[in-house]
């Protein structure tokens, strides 16, 4: 029987990714595993778990199963998703010419996150940005799954 994935599933750890924390889908069995850069630093430096507190144990163990096999495939990450690039093209996908050019100026230079959540929430359109920068993550997550052969269904 061929593994089916949750779509839904997978969108939701790669929106979990950031710079510390790392998802993993093991292509056998459809597990996906989110581990920190500590916990994988310390499987590598091949620290002693006693060091780590209980509660962190679980986690160590799921670091080691993802580098001691080779059916975990990184999930897109921070880098792949380009979340400033999401940003960009929903200011130009805004109808309304001043608003676009508005949120395209925003987005430049530092502090870029912030005043264009702060203007998108003034103009309204906090609800159409979610519902874009979703549809751009599951473009994403589709495109991933369909390169690495993995079957996906939209229904989970």
């Amino acid at each position: 029987m061929t593994l089916v994935v949750s779509l839904k599933e997978i969108i939701i750890a790669m929106d979990f990714g950031s710079d510390d924390f790392h998802s993993y889908l093991n292509k056998d069995t459809g597990e996906i595993i989110t581990i920190t850069d500590e916990e994988i630093s310390a499987i590598q430096n091949g620290d002693d778990w006693n060091d780590y507190p209980e509660w962190q144990h679980e986690a160590l163990a799921s670091a080691q199963k993802v580098r001691d096999s080779s059916d975990f495939l990184p999930l897109p990450g921070q880098f792949d998703i380009h979340e400033y690039a999401i940003m960009e093209k929903f200011c130009y996908s805004v109808s309304d010419q001043n608003i676009s050019n508005e949120l395209s100026i925003l987005i430049q230079g530092s502090g870029a996150f912030r005043r264009f959540k702060d203007a998108i929430r003034q103009h309204g359109f906090e609800n159409d940005w979610y519902r874009f920068r979703d549809q751009a993550l599951e473009e994403i997550a589709v495109e991933w799954l369909d390169r690495n052969g993995i079957a996906y269904s939209k229904a989970n």
